[in-house]
């Protein structure tokens, strides 16, 4: 045994036998002396030595009293301590015992014994070392084998050699529906349900056959999982029974993993292509097919097809607050209830995330589309369950026919789609056929966008002011911003009529980035006056979607020569929650240029807490539809009041807007709002007048 590595603490206040002993031991240790037991402790905890050889008798502290310290400490406590002492009664040996010691050298000393009880102690101590090693060394092999049995991809199950589950790792809890504490000791036959996946009956489980056959076997063709909810998974396995050296039978272990993907998606190949993944029903692709066969075979018949589009109404704001998977359980329920409705005689069809189509032939001019479309509407009214909560729905519904008002599939479906948005447009949960006045809707709608081209395109945009007034002083010292269009006559062509238009288009990125250099221009122009002016301006959700759009906002601002103190940017409850990740890195962005935020038309969406801490709000705007009816509903008022009063212990500026009257006014100066915007103070005006009623006097002021 090799002892070049350990150290022998000796403690004795006599010269002598200090010398006598370091000499004694010195070939097998490195030897530190203390002479003074009052250094003692601190020399044994800062060497840690492998071992102590203590005197008992000395001045100051007894050998006695440095052992009691030492046992005292943690760090110091498991090192072995040897009594010198010239003592040989029992009294004296039972303390040493009780006070931790493991042996005793007798004065006088015998150096040959010494030695050989030093070497004995210190090879015993080499090898608790040793062991203790060897033991971590194990224990970390132990902890990385469960690491790595839990972190694979397949699930693992051992049995001992009666059959009976000793470990499962995560994928095997999760595929089988049991928990480790529920699993270890069951039966594996009870844990793993398996079944043919054509019979459905029980499959005997490959690691009960690899223990009675003593060998690797694989699992049978089309097997099943059935987990303990019901759930059914296609899973391959090999099993190996767990034999030791001495060919002893420990038990078994399977390894499985679930390959329904893999058999679905060989099943579905062929499918796939002309059909909807998440309903089964026919894609777009199938139904034009079929829609182009109808018109072939009615024109030939002299008969009549109809073309129904269907749509989920507000199923985005479903599916963004419940979850993707809910909106996938809501879009494969209504496409039941729609089967059901329609019968054997149409051909329902998936043709977007939430929209559907049906294709109706053989309909005596229409009056069948009607009953159908009636059906589909209560099918939809009836409320959805999810997790034990109900959910009203209706659906939006167009409907378009061949050869009445359309010559070919596509414009059939371009014509049903147009029907669709009427039906929105009527307030939703009804249904509207394709008419000669929706024509003329689709000519304004066309008429619009080439006057919002043209707009755009020659910088004719008009921005109009609508000031905010501050409570407390009655003062203008901000305004929002509202975009104003005319036609070709020069009247106004309201924002709701082509703000929705320019987003549909894309075209609103052009409009708002527009917007914004024409209000920090205006800034710029208040500047000169020595007024220091902030305005708000809108921002829609697609633009928030545009990872440029920081940088877009500063280069104007720093075109303008203003502070990005004097624009604050409005957004929506749902523009935050569009993409919420980016949209809360752009406005970080933006808040780090200066810019100030703010959360418009709050309550009339999402009403999520979680964003009003996430996001860098600075100001919160309560909707008008609040303000209008606070002095009329109660409830209207309380809303408004727990909206302050949330905006004022987040410490959040609070604007009022839609304020049109002395009552509203006055109730909110009173619950503590701080700016307000409304027609009783003033309606938006353009800037020339702004310019004139507000920043001209306030210069001369």
């Amino acid at each position: 045994m090799d002892f070049e590595k350990q150290t022998v603490v000796v403690i004795d206040d006599e010269p002598t036998t200090l010398l006598m002993l370091e000499s004694a031991i010195e070939a097998l240790a490195h030897v530190i002396t203390v002479s003074d037991s009052a250094e003692a402790f601190s020399v044994v905890a800062k060497t840690q030595p492998a071992l102590v050889l203590l005197d008992v008798s000395m001045p100051g502290l007894s050998g006695f009293d440095v052992c009691e310290q030492l046992k005292s400490y943690a760090n110091t406590a498991s090192i072995p301590v040897i009594f010198i002492t010239s003592h040989s009664d029992s009294e004296h040996e039972t303390t040493a015992l009780a006070l931790g010691a493991i042996d005793f050298i007798s004065k006088p000393i015998d150096v040959t014994l010494c030695r050989m009880r030093v070497k004995n102690h210190l090879t015993i101590q080499a090898q608790s070392d040793m062991l203790s090693t060897m033991n971590g060394k194990l224990e970390a092999e132990k902890k990385q084998l469960d690491v790595t049995l839990r972190s694979i991809a397949d699930g693992v199950i051992s049995t001992d050699a009666s059959g009976d589950i000793t470990f499962i790792n995560p994928v095997a809890q999760r595929l089988s529906g049991y928990s480790e504490a529920e699993a270890l000791g069951q039966p594996i036959n009870v844990v793993m349900n398996l079944r043919d996946a054509t019979t459905n009956s029980v499959m005997l489980n490959p690691a009960i056959y690899a223990l009675e056959v003593r060998r690797p076997v694989a699992m049978a063709y089309n097997a099943t999982l059935v987990s303990r909810h019901n759930q059914i998974f296609r899973v391959e396995d090999t099993a190996s029974p767990i034999i030791d050296d001495q060919g002893n039978l420990l038990g078994a272990v399977i390894v499985f993993q679930d390959v329904s993907e893999a058999v679905e998606m060989a099943v579905k190949m062929t499918h796939l292509t002309n059909h909807d993944q998440l309903t089964g029903l026919p894609n777009r692709v199938l139904l034009h097919d079929r829609v182009m066969q109808a018109i072939t075979r009615s024109f030939n018949a002299k008969q009549s097809v109809a073309l129904m589009l269907i749509d989920i109404d507000n199923f985005k704001y479903l599916n963004d607050s419940l979850g993707h998977q809910v909106g996938d359980f809501i879009i494969a329920s209504v496409a039941k209830r729609l089967s059901a409705a329609m019968g054997d005689n149409a051909t329902l069809a998936r043709v977007g995330g939430d929209e559907f189509a049906c294709l109706l032939t053989d309909n005596g001019m229409g009056f069948s589309a009607d009953s159908i479309a009636m059906k589909c509407l209560q099918k939809g009214r009836e409320p959805i369950e999810i997790d034990g909560k109900s959910h009203q729905l209706s659906l939006s519904i167009g409907i378009s026919l061949y050869p009445q008002d359309a010559a070919n599939a596509e414009e059939m479906m371009r014509h049903a789609d147009t029907a669709m948005y009427r039906s929105k447009s009527k307030g939703k949960d009804t249904f509207s056929f394709f008419s000669h006045d929706l024509q003329h809707a689709m000519h304004h709608r066309v008429e619009t966008e080439i006057c919002l081209r043209n707009a755009l395109d020659n910088d004719l945009l008009a921005v109009y002011l609508q000031p905010k007034y501050k409570f407390s002083c009655n003062d203008v010292i901000s305004a929002e911003a509202l975009v104003r269009l005319f036609d070709e006559n020069g009247n106004v062509i309201g924002p709701d009529a082509f703000i929705p238009l320019a987003e549909e288009t894309g075209l609103i990125h052009l409009l708002g980035k527009q917007v914004l250099r024409k209000s920090c221009e205006f800034v710029a122009k208040c500047n000169t006056k020595g007024v220091d002016l902030k305005v708000a301006v809108n921002v829609a959700a697609k633009q928030l979607a545009d990872p440029g759009f920081a940088t877009e906002v500063k280069q104007i601002i720093d075109e303008a020569g203003i502070f990005p103190s004097s624009i604050e940017l409005e957004v929506t409850e749902s523009a935050l929650m569009h993409d919420f990740e980016q949209t809360r890195t752009i406005l970080n962005s933006l808040a780090s240029l200066g810019v100030t935020i703010a959360l418009d038309d709050f309550g009339t969406g999402y009403s999520s807490l979680s964003y009003l801490r996430q996001f860098p709000l600075n100001v919160l705007k309560i909707d008008r539809s609040f303000v209008i009816d606070m002095d009329k509903e109660q409830q209207a008022y309380d809303i408004v009041t727990a909206i302050v009063q949330l905006a004022l212990s987040l410490d959040l500026s609070i604007v009022a807007e839609g304020i049109e009257t002395k009552a509203h006014y006055d109730s909110l100066q009173e619950l503590g709002c701080h700016y307000g915007q409304g027609y009783y103070m003033c309606k938006p005006i353009t800037l020339d007048s702004f310019f004139e009623k507000y920043i001209v006097k306030s210069a001369v002021a």
